[in-house]
């Protein structure tokens, strides 16, 4: 038996050792992020506070709403909900929308994402409307420029045209009561 083709016992146990420490490392960073408190669906947007983007999107063809135009935004609160026909949840999170719309003190306006507008038509047409105006975003530059990371996800803009809040994921009748009404609540109170 060679000298060489044996590695040192020390070097024999740091192999084996190894993994263990790795796992026990990631199952203590995990274990501190559960017990931490932080909500952790809850994914920050670097544009709250900031002025939402500028945007002139054409109306959703084949209806008679406006396309979406951030100069619309000036002095009221406006809800804006990304959307798309191929999506899932946002025909889940549609009767929460159209719950929404009947609170006529903001507007409601959506972002249609990479939708093709025969379809979106459809979508609309078999569950209801609740958009004030419909902008259509094809190839998705916009919602780049707004920071989406999927559909749906839904902003409240303030009266002074800047991005109060974000929420990623469909609404909920409890999301909305928790998270998305005293947000707008907020943003009605304030001065714009």
């Amino acid at each position: 038996m060679s000298l060489e083709s044996e590695a040192p016992a020390p070097r024999r146990r740091l192999f084996v050792l190894l993994p263990l420490l790795v796992f026990l490392g990631l199952a203590g960073l995990f274990l501190s992020q559960l017990l931490s408190g932080r909500d952790v669906s809850e994914i920050p947007s670097a544009l709250i506070g900031l002025p939402a983007p500028q945007t002139d999107l054409p109306p959703l063809e084949g209806t008679s709403l406006p396309g979406l135009a951030s100069k619309d935004f000036a002095g009221k609160v406006t809800l804006v909900n990304v959307f798309a026909s191929w999506c899932a949840p946002c025909r889940e999170e549609h009767p929460v929308l159209l719950g929404l719309s009947q609170d006529k003190r903001f507007t409601l306006a959506a972002l249609n994402y990479k939708d093709q507008p025969e379809n979106a038509r459809r979508f609309l047409g078999e569950l209801g409307n609740p958009y004030q105006a419909i902008g259509a975003d094809p190839a998705g530059r916009a919602a780049i420029d707004w920071g989406v990371y999927g559909v749906p996800e839904t902003f409240v803009i303030g009266k002074d045209g800047k991005i109060a809040y974000k929420h990623v994921g469909p609404l909920t009748p409890d999301s909305v009561r928790a998270l998305l009404l005293p947000q707008i609540e907020k943003a009605l109170a304030a001065p714009g």
